[in-house]
Parts: C-alpha cells; sequence; structure tokens
C-alpha cells in the first residue's frame, strides 16, 4: 500500500561459529526470542555433536533476549554441564537480563570470549 513501510527482515541470530583447539564458540547477535530459538536451539545442538571440551556463547552483538532463548540456553547447559557452557561478553541490557532471570546464578557468564575459553 502507498506509504507503508515494510521493516527488514531479521539478520539470523547465529553469527558464527569457531573452533577454538576443541571448544566451539558460537556468536550470536540481534534479538534472540520466541521467532529465532529454534535457530540458537539448532546451533547448539550441531556443537553438541561435536563433542566439544566447551561452549562459549558470544553474546556480545545480541541487544535484546527473552524467557524462551534463555530456555534454550539452560537446556543446552542440563546437557553439556554447568561449567561446559559459558556466555561471554554481554552488554548491559543482555546482562541485566541474565540477572534479572537468575542465570547468571547458574551459567558462568565471563566478560569477553577469551577469557571464557581461558576457563
Amino acid at each position: 500500500m502507498v506509504g507503508e513501510t515494510v521493516s527488514p527482515l531479521r539478520e539470523p541470530p547465529v553469527r558464527g561459529v569457531e573452533n577454538h583447539d576443541g571448544a566451539i564458540v558460537l556468536r550470536l547477535g540481534g534479538e534472540l526470542d520466541l521467532y529465532n530459538a529454534d535457530d540458537v536451539r539448532g546451533a547448539l545442538a550441531d556443537a553438541l555433536a561435536t563433542e566439544p571440551t566447551r561452549i562459549v556463547v558470544d553474546l556480545a552483538e545480541v541487544n535484546f533476549i527473552d524467557s524462551t532463548a534463555l530456555g534454550v540456553l539452560i537446556e543446552a547447559r542440563s546437557k553439556l554441564g554447568r561449567n561446559d557452557l559459558l556466555l561471554a561478553a554481554p552488554q548491559l541490557e543482555t546482562r541485566r537480563t541474565l540477572q534479572v532471570s537468575g542465570l547468571a546464578r547458574t551459567l558462568p557468564v565471563r566478560d569477553s570470549v577469551d577469557e571464557a575459553l581461558a576457563g
């Protein structure tokens, strides 16, 4: 229709997957929510299938995360183990959501990917 603007398609939430000496870094970005939680779940399942020493979820480019996406992280933690799934580099709003939800108390959160890879 005339005068209407169509919003651009959202970018995929999975921005990259890297192997670092047996550890997988899953780089996520944008909004993580009900609409793309299955994409994140699939990427985590693929990473788990490689039997990594640990998975680092890089949240540096994430600007929003909802309860559905938080649930996906909890599912992955239950399959891999608490100390083998780490969250890295969350920005202020994402960090706040992790703290309010209590997830920051159950999953290790590191300030950078390098820090998470180091242990």
